[in-house]
């Protein structure tokens, strides 16, 4: 397997970074992409990787936010044939509030009349090599910045973001930004023989850059240590002041920036 950051908010090398996020992943079976970042960085850092993404046949958009799926009508224009999965509720307005103002953040709902959209309601499993889940019970180690956030109705539930499992040689669990606690997700398939974690654990505002507590951050790096032998890859809405203070507390944290590429097991 090889999972390359092709969106993603910093950058090492000559890729655009961008706050989003967008990885290519090869397995045995499919060529996919988890989310599409927010604009046309996901097009131009993949031309400039070499990948080319009429071949993706899956996407996994893991929630309504722009930042993850903003760049969907211009990849439609590109694909014909990959199978496009997100939460139905996904595509349901969704706001931040900054200050006392609740600005748009969500998706185009027209793009629900795509052939290619399976919109789902709930944990879903598309073949025997990937699975997705969403996560209802968030109270453990839950970050307050998701306060921020919102449906039509009221404070955002996360019910439209879901987790991607891979089932491998290795299993790897792939989340978007981690809203619903990564604690709370890695339970939720605490039996799965998981070897790998990657994604964001939405630890800090990105309209103010204010991290959360550091209470909160021992808390989560006392769960985490709990997994002896996982492999820990942050990104995006981590931050980097939270994620330096997850690496000098949790045994393997490491950080996935654009255009770093994973290999797990061997390579294809």
């Amino acid at each position: 397997m090889k999972i390359t950051a092709l969106v993603e908010n910093q950058s090492n090398c000559n890729l655009k970074s961008i706050h989003g996020l967008s990885l290519y992943i090869e397995t045995q079976k499919h060529k996919l992409l988890f989310d599409l970042g927010p604009d046309q960085t996901l097009f131009e850092n993949a031309r400039k990787k070499g990948i080319h993404l009429k071949e993706i046949d899956t996407v996994v958009i893991s929630h309504g936010h722009m930042d993850h799926g903003g760049a969907l009508g211009r990849f439609l224009e590109i694909n014909h044939k990959a199978k496009i999965y997100m939460q139905r509720k996904a595509l349901e307005p969704h706001y931040a509030k900054v200050f006392c103002f609740r600005i748009p953040v969500g998706l185009n709902s027209k793009w629900k009349e795509s052939g290619q959209l399976v919109l789902l309601d709930g944990d879903y499993t598309i073949d025997e090599e990937l699975q997705l889940f969403v996560v209802p019970e968030t109270k453990k180690l839950y970050s307050a910045v998701n306060d921020k956030l919102y449906t039509k109705n009221g404070r955002d539930d996360f019910l439209h973001e879901h987790n991607l499992l891979i089932r491998e040689k290795k299993n790897v669990l792939i989340m978007g930004c981690g809203h619903a606690g990564v604690v709370n997700i890695l339970e939720k398939i605490r039996d799965e023989k998981l070897e790998y974690c990657i994604g964001g654990y939405h630890m800090t505002n990105p309209a103010t850059r204010k991290m959360v507590p550091e209470s909160l951050l021992d808390g989560i790096a006392t769960e985490l240590n709990k997994y002896t032998g996982m492999n820990f890859y942050t990104c995006h809405c981590t931050g980097k002041r939270a994620y330096e203070y997850l690496k000098s507390r949790v045994t393997d944290m490491n950080y996935l920036a654009c255009g770093d590429t994973l290999t797990i097991g061997e390579c294809i």
